[in-house]
Parts: C-alpha cells; sequence; structure tokens
C-alpha cells in the first residue's frame, strides 16, 4: 500500500541516500567546482584578513584568482571528459598569478587528472582515488604534513575521511565526512607554529591564529558537499 514503510525510517533514508549517491556525472562534478569557486569568491576578504595577521594578507586575492581560473576553465570546455578538464585547470591555475598557492592547487588538480581512467561516471571508489591522486600529488610538491600550519592541515584530515568512507559507496556521506575533516584540520591550525612560509618567522605569534590555506581547502571542500 501507498505510503506504508515496513521497517526503520533510518534505514529507507539510507537507501535513498545510497541509490542518488551511486556515481557522479561530468555536469555534476563541474557543479561542485563551481560551488567550491562560489565559496571562495564569498569569503576571499576574510580569507585576506587571516593573511594579514601571520603572512602577506593577499592570500584571498591570489586564491580567487586561481578559482577563477577554474570557473573559466569549466566555461571555455567543449566536451564532457573530465579527465582532459581537470589536466586544463591545472595549467591554468598554476598559470593564473596566484602566488604560491597557484601552483600547489595545480599540482593537486593536475594529480586528479592523473588519477582517472575512462570511465564517463565516478562512483565513489572512483572519486575517492582522484582525489587521494591529486593529494598525493600535491604532498610531493608541498613536504608539509599536519601540524604545519599549512593547507595539508586540511587537505590530509579530508582525504582519511573520504578514505574511510569509500566503502559505503556513498559519495555524498563521503564527501559531508570530508568537508567537516577538512574544516577541523583547519580549526586546529590555530594551535601551530608554521613550519613553511612567512609565518615560521614570527614563532608563537603565530599561534590563535588559523592558516588561510588551510581555511580556503576546507571551504572548497565545503562547496564541494553543498553542491549535492
Amino acid at each position: 500500500m501507498c505510503g506504508r514503510s515496513d521497517g526503520p525510517p533510518e534505514l529507507f533514508t539510507e537507501l535513498i541516500e545510497s541509490a542518488m549517491s551511486e556515481t557522479l556525472s561530468y555536469p555534476q562534478v563541474c557543479r561542485m567546482l563551481q560551488a567550491a569557486v562560489e565559496q571562495i569568491r564569498a569569503n576571499h576578504e576574510m580569507l585576506s584578513r587571516l593573511d594579514a595577521a601571520i603572512g602577506d594578507g593577499d592570500h584571498g586575492s591570489t586564491i580567487l584568482r586561481s578559482m577563477e581560473a577554474v570557473a573559466k576553465a569549466i566555461a571555455d570546455a567543449s566536451g564532457s571528459d573530465l579527465k582532459p578538464l581537470l589536466a586544463k585547470i591545472g595549467w591554468d591555475v598554476m598559470d593564473s598569478d596566484g602566488g604560491s598557492t597557484g601552483p600547489l592547487l595545480g599540482s593537486w588538480f593536475m594529480g586528479m587528472s592523473d588519477a582517472l581512467g575512462d570511465e564517463a561516471d565516478l562512483d565513489c571508489a572512483a572519486l575517492v582515488a582522484m582525489f587521494a591522486g591529486g593529494i598525493h600529488k600535491l604532498a610531493k610538491q608541498s613536504r608539509a604534513v599536519v601540524g604545519d600550519k599549512t593547507m595539508m592541515d586540511a587537505f590530509l584530515p579530508a582525504l582519511d575521511a573520504l578514505q574511510s568512507a569509500a566503502p559505503t559507496g556513498n559519495i555524498r556521506r563521503a564527501l559531508e565526512q570530508a568537508a567537516a575533516a577538512a574544516a577541523a584540520g583547519a580549526a586546529a591550525t590555530t594551535q601551530f607554529r608554521a613550519k613553511f612560509g612567512r609565518a615560521r618567522n614570527l614563532g608563537e605569534r603565530v599561534i590563535g591564529h588559523a592558516d588561510p590555506g588551510a581555511v580556503s581547502v576546507s571551504l572548497i571542500f565545503k562547496g564541494f558537499s553543498e553542491a549535492l
């Protein structure tokens, strides 16, 4: 009979979520990227204020240029193949005059492209593998780890959350957990001294201030999650 259920509501919620989240198409991934761009557009002034406390004060403007390059690459794309799109984004971000952020984010996008196969749609495992490829390539260039007060304080916890959620096959839940982990990682940077960049010269004075790069990454993952 219509409207009748014979099991706990939580079970049906999980089944519905799973059915909605089995794969991501090219347009859906583009929407994720565009949502990340919008997060940076909305928060770039706040990011520069964070950077003013421990750096040059320009992180908001530099990462905004990098993410505007993402938006332009998506708008200019003529195909529907994610692998070349991410490679194009990577090159464009590297050329975006994004300060030290541009090469780092560019390598992330290039690594994601390298990790993709020929699949038209991404299931949860393929999506996690894509992110893992990007973050591993970025980690080789950055050399930073959790606790160094860099964007890796958000990237690495997000990857751990994605890999933990991968066996469920639920993409939406995996991205929600990644966004929460990235946000927690960014918040934790207030406790750390800096190991890289100008902030490392400030010693104890950076404690109490969040790393703007980590906050930016948390906003990007927030955009990914909310796009779905």
